[in-house]
């Protein structure tokens, strides 16, 4: 396996790196494949591949979490020493925010920590109206230029969707301030928000506290009603402490996702050391509760992401941390080739249950482009019509499939023309995923913001026995799915590239390894 899984996880929570060594804490249930008794679970690595287990980090141990040591984050204080903010559900059931800190700083691997007498540090009260039950996930902590700390807190009140902020100039006692960061009707709960800044000027990472020119700065949160991660691209004002978007909303119908499949609860970091933002995702699981209890585990941490803003500040762009290629073994090369329409071509000599795939498609005509339906905007719909035969597309890959191709995962493109341009989707399609499992087979689609006349369609495919995480237009849309094959696994898994479009395509690079397992829990 590639992925990071346990018994029972969810939410990446507290990324960093640490006197050169990088933590993972997620949210954890000890006693069953399923949530309920969570904890904070830890792992450690060096190159944020390979990774080593250590006991819990926060337990339910005191009345300000015996409920429950839900969602936090980490951060970095002046000293360098990190400390941890998390929501605790008390006695009551009221979510708080607590911290703890490291019990020996001085251990890389921070295994003790201690969460001090005067948790919790923020509460909802009368007085301050926050919604005792909807008051989670604090972000990540900044230092504003008057020498405050802020994070934010995710919080709804009705279906209004809000960031609370606050304040803090000793990191122990906090103020709210007198306006949400952003809010937005009906939009229900924001879970596990993130706000952080990307640079204008390339691909490299901002300081979580850096603000002004050259800088935009992204706010995300995870949508309960939908279960996926939605962002904006903006600026924070920090005399204000607002955010203003300049694209997108933070809706439920927002194009702007970090991932169009089985991606949430996400929180990303600053990696000092290479001057990088990373991001981090919970895939969980398309089976049911029972089917969990009965396999034992359930849910995994999709591969860290390198996340930055696209040099048209339009978008965000993903892409697998190029730590994963030291697991590459075993290239294969395939020379410029023509798909013809209706054909299939099997890409031999790679394990195909674990694989790197990149692969990019030249489309010779587009003459013959089907014609863009105006009423249907959302690319799953669109996506749900399957695979089956058009104009320029479906052509892609066939992937954890059968010899005989009565099992498969579909991971394509697709043009069509709208009045003035030509539209790419892309689509994950699980429907004939598994001949014997009944579970949820979803569709996925996403827009690819790619001029097809100037451009060549890329697409990288990490394929991990069960996971299928696919990178369009080179990082410009990412969709991650949870299949659970019957035939297609271990030896008896095929990879193929197809086209079922009406015209032949180019293949002009394609490039597959077998991927070793990493060391995980």
């Amino acid at each position: 396996m590639l992925c990071l899984d346990i018994f029972g996880i969810s939410d990446p929570n507290g990324p960093m790196i640490y006197k050169g060594t990088y933590h993972l804490f997620y949210q954890y249930n000890p006693t069953g494949a399923v949530p309920g008794n969570i904890v904070w679970a830890h792992s450690t690595s060096k190159d944020l591949i390979n990774w080593t287990p250590h006991p819990p980090a926060l337990s339910r141990d005191t009345p300000h979490d015996v409920n429950g040591c839900w969602s936090g984050s980490a951060t970095l204080l002046p000293s360098g020493e990190p400390i941890l903010v998390y929501t605790g559900v008390n006695t009551e059931n009221q979510q708080v925010q607590n911290l703890a800190i490291p019990k020996n700083p001085s251990d890389p691997n921070l295994i003790d920590w201690i969460k001090p007498q005067y948790n919790p540090v923020i509460a909802p009260t009368q007085q301050n109206m926050i919604n005792a039950t909807s008051f989670r996930d604090p972000t990540t902590a900044w230092l504003g230029r008057d020498g405050l700390w802020r994070l934010i807190v995710g919080n709804k009140i009705g279906q209004n969707g809000r960031m609370l902020m606050f304040m803090s100039r000793d990191f122990v006692h906090w103020f709210q301030s007198k306006n949400p960061l952003y809010s937005r009707r009906d939009t229900g709960m924001w879970e596990c928000p993130d706000l952080y800044p990307v640079s204008t000027g390339g691909e490299g990472g901002a300081e979580t506290s850096a603000v002004g020119r050259g800088v935009k700065h992204v706010l995300k949160a995870s949508m309960n009603d939908g279960f996926f991660d939605t962002y904006a691209i903006g600026s924070y004002d920090d005399g204000k402490d607002v955010f203003v978007p300049e694209r997108g909303s933070l809706r439920l119908d927002s194009r702007m996702r970090y991932d169009h499949g089985k991606f949430y609860a996400s929180k990303t970091f600053f990696d000092g050391s290479v001057k990088r933002r990373v991001l981090w995702g919970w895939i969980n699981e398309s089976t049911d509760a029972a089917t969990d209890i009965s396999k034992g585990w359930s849910g995994l941490q999709a591969i860290p992401r390198k996340i930055w803003l696209h040099k048209s500040g339009k978008q965000l762009v993903q892409w697998p941390v190029k730590e994963i290629e030291k697991l590459r073994e075993g290239r294969v090369i395939f020379p410029t080739k023509e798909l013809k329409g209706g054909s299939v071509l099997e890409i031999s000599g790679v394990t195909a249950s674990q694989a790197d795939v990149e692969i990019s498609f030249e489309i010779p005509t587009l003459e013959k482009a089907e014609e863009m339906d105006t009423s249907l905007t959302d690319p799953q719909a669109i996506c749900s019509y399957g695979a089956g035969k058009g104009g320029v597309g479906p052509f892609g890959l066939l992937v954890l499939a059968s010899k005989d191709l009565q099992e498969y995962t579909a991971v394509y493109f697709r043009v069509f023309r709208a009045k003035t341009r030509y539209v790419v989707i892309m689509c994950s399609d699980q429907s004939r995923s598994s001949l014997s499992l009944d579970y949820d087979k979803p569709t996925y689609g996403a827009f690819v913001d790619v001029d097809p006349v100037k451009e060549k369609l890329s697409l990288r495919t990490l394929i991990d026995h069960s996971i299928v995480e696919c990178f369009g237009g080179d990082g410009k849309a990412c969709i991650t799915a949870r299949v659970y094959p019957s035939v297609a696994i271990d030896g008896g898994a095929h990879l193929f590239a197809f086209n079922n479009g009406t015209y032949d395509i180019k293949i002009s690079k394609l490039a597959a390894w077998s991927m070793k397992a990493a060391q995980i829990n």
